[in-house]
């Protein structure tokens, strides 16, 4: 096997157990390694310190399998991680009202680069890394003999996979083809969503509790959903009883499906409006209308993927918060999210307190938010927390 060694003083991230290393950390490489080919990772002193896949287009050079040197990375080794990630969900669906959810989220689960969320009886799969992409086949195996499912399709169409050399690649991978429309079960609430084509995998799995919390403050209440996607706070606060649901979101194919899912839950749509539009232009246009919503939720798509992408992204993240801000009643709350795993928590309040100075609105912080039980972060793997949101209420 193939060895990389890393450079004097920067092996501390690997003694913590954070499994990614970066480019600049290594010295050398001895023996062949193509892309995906497991490796160890030694220190100058030849110390093993872990075993992981190699990546040579990527700034992520190795991503740590296991730091256990007696653990070979092998059939028997994907078996157990993705049994051991399956079992961790058993819990959520105790209930029996849940049949979607993610099974396996990437480095959190010790798999890095592999996500696999199940939506009723397929499962949709991306494959992100170099390292998973070499597994697939083995994945895909070891899938089909542990949980019982009609198909198994692949999603690994972002644009990550650039960084990794890889090309997207979508489409069925075992069993049936899935249908245009799969539906789901979330608590009280049904959604259709489509695995082929929608956002990531089909649907933000990672929002289930924050809908729900949306709910507890929509009775009676006029609604603004922004960034709308297929509509899920929307039908959260309608079936809360919200006096109106504006929902807005660029994409018509979007609405389209806001709109099945509001009538799948048999809600009153004479109450609820769908804009297609550019969500910063449309809250610009409330603005200069004088226009005013009790509720507004914000959950935009990702604004960083780089370092480099950060500062416009803040600027982003502030101007949709401080129109939102504004076209607050008196008391009113805003549910506003950061899916950018690069914007660190402390940075995004900060934000969104300079939005509420610059508005000149007192606002106060109800509470944190964050991703579903079934996205979970290890504590080695502090990205893994992608997902901030506050709920916060204006006077």
């Amino acid at each position: 096997m193939a060895f990389v060694i890393i450079k004097p003083k920067r092996d501390k991230s690997l003694k913590r157990k954070h499994p990614w290393i970066f480019s600049g950390a290594l010295a050398k490489k001895k023996g062949h390694a193509a892309a995906g080919d497991t490796v160890d990772v030694v220190d100058t002193r030849g110390s093993w310190l872990g075993r992981g896949a190699y990546s040579p287009t990527s700034q992520i050079a190795v991503r740590i399998w296991t730091f256990d040197p007696n653990e070979p990375v092998d059939r028997a080794f994907f078996r157990h991680r993705l049994k051991r990630a399956i079992a961790n969900r058993h819990d959520l669906k105790k209930g029996g009202r849940l049949n979607a959810l993610r099974l396996v989220n990437a480095e959190s689960d010790g798999l890095p680069g592999l996500i696999i969320d199940q939506y009723d009886r397929f499962l949709v799969c991306q494959f992100l890394t170099v390292g998973v992409h070499a597994w697939k086949p083995v994945i895909v195996e070891e899938l089909q003999d542990l949980i019982i499912a009609d198909g198994i399709f692949e999603r690994s169409d972002s644009p990550v996979l650039g960084k990794e050399g890889l090309t997207h690649s979508v489409g069925p991978l075992a069993g049936k083809a899935p249908p245009d429309r799969i539906a789901i079960q979330e608590g009280d609430f049904r959604y259709l969503v489509d695995v082929r084509n929608g956002h990531k995998t089909g649907f933000y799995l990672d929002q289930r509790d924050n809908r729900r919390q949306v709910g507890h403050y929509a009775s009676d209440r006029d609604v603004l959903n922004c960034f709308c996607y297929t509509g899920g706070f929307g039908v959260a606060a309608m079936a809360a009883g919200a006096r109106t649901v504006t929902n807005v979101d660029i994409s018509a194919g979007a609405l389209d499906l806001a709109r099945e899912n509001m009538a799948l839950n048999d809600l009153d749509s004479e109450r609820v409006t769908y804009l297609q539009a550019d969500v910063f232009k449309q809250l610009r246009s409330f603005r200069d209308a004088a226009r005013q919503f009790d509720v507004i939720v914000l959950d935009p798509p990702k604004f960083a993927d780089s370092r480099q992408q950060l500062e416009r992204a803040s600027r982003g993240y502030k101007d949709i918060n401080l129109l939102a801000i504004k076209l607050l009643r008196s008391g009113g709350y805003v549910f506003t999210f950061s899916c950018s795993g690069l914007m660190e928590p402390s940075l995004f309040q900060k934000i969104v307190s300079d939005a509420a100075l610059d508005a000149g609105r007192d606002t106060q912080i109800i509470q944190r938010m964050s991703q579903a039980a079934d996205h979970p972060t290890s504590l080695n793997f502090p990205e893994g927390h992608y997902l901030k949101g506050l709920l916060c209420r204006v006077w």
